[in-house]
């Protein structure tokens, strides 16, 4: 069972605001001669004004700012590895309100080779991140680890690396260059032609073979989308070092 932290935090924000004003409105408890509040309710205005201002501060970077996630699966390798703890920047496409999603101030649009992280459609509760390849409106090819976009061939070369054992290759979307890996070079998984619909992206792992995404589950709907990666703060897995040289590296 998932844990629904904005709908959590979003609750006690709203409740620990609401005693706090009852109390400036009825209680007053700061007052001494006060006979306006219930009794034992001090405890609880106590701790509600030590910690609302500190929800609020939370929810508010949380929702509009920037929110922390951590990597899960090897989709996105080179870029992103397992235990890898990202900021993900939440006002890069649109200021939406916490819980319900909507979207109240429209700041941008995702660009071709943005890294994103979205709600899955089939089960919101779970998040992805992936690459943008395509944009609303775009015919995109993928055929023998080859994007064609729009009748352009992408750029790809192997840059002479090797991780993971595999080749790591280097793509140039529309001037944005990344890494990629492939395992087994000139043969790759779920190849066709994709017409991505108005108000919808193409989405691609840059672990090209071993990554569930719009080839799989198909173009993502603007309203699905959370936020553009942008930082690693961290790199843990339990029981290992943490990589420190990972730390404040810049997702390309």
């Amino acid at each position: 069972m998932s844990i629904n932290l904005a709908l959590i935090l979003t609750i006690l924000t709203l409740v620990s605001g609401v005693v706090v004003a009852l109390d400036k409105l009825l209680w007053k408890t700061a007052e001494q001669d006060s006979r306006t509040a219930p009794r034992g309710v001090e405890t609880l205005v106590e701790y509600s004004r030590s910690f609302f201002p500190v929800l609020i501060f939370v929810l508010i970077i949380r929702s509009f700012i920037f929110e922390p996630f951590r990597i899960p699966s090897g989709s996105m390798k080179p870029t992103l590895l397992v235990g890898d703890f990202i900021f993900v920047k939440k006002y890069s496409y649109g200021l939406r309100l916490p819980v319900t999603e909507t979207k109240i101030i429209e700041t941008g649009q995702p660009k071709r080779g943005d890294v994103v992280v979205f709600r899955l459609p089939s089960n919101p509760r779970i998040n992805y991140i992936k690459r943008v390849v395509g944009l609303p409106g775009d015919e995109v090819s993928y055929e023998r680890q080859r994007l064609t976009i729009n009748g352009v061939t992408m750029d790809i070369s192997a840059n002479g690396e090797i991780f993971d054992n595999a080749p790591v290759y280097e793509e140039n979307l529309d001037g944005r260059v990344h890494k990629t890996l492939i395992y087994d070079p000139g043969h790759s998984k779920q190849d066709g032609v994709y017409l991505i619909p108005e108000g919808h992206y193409f989405v691609m792992g840059d672990n090209r073979d071993r990554s569930k995404d719009s080839r799989y589950i198909g173009a993502i709907p603007e309203q699905y989308l959370v936020g553009e990666a942008v930082r690693i703060w961290m790199h843990f897995i339990p029981w290992e070092m943490p990589d420190w040289g990972r730390i404040g590296t810049k997702i390309e």
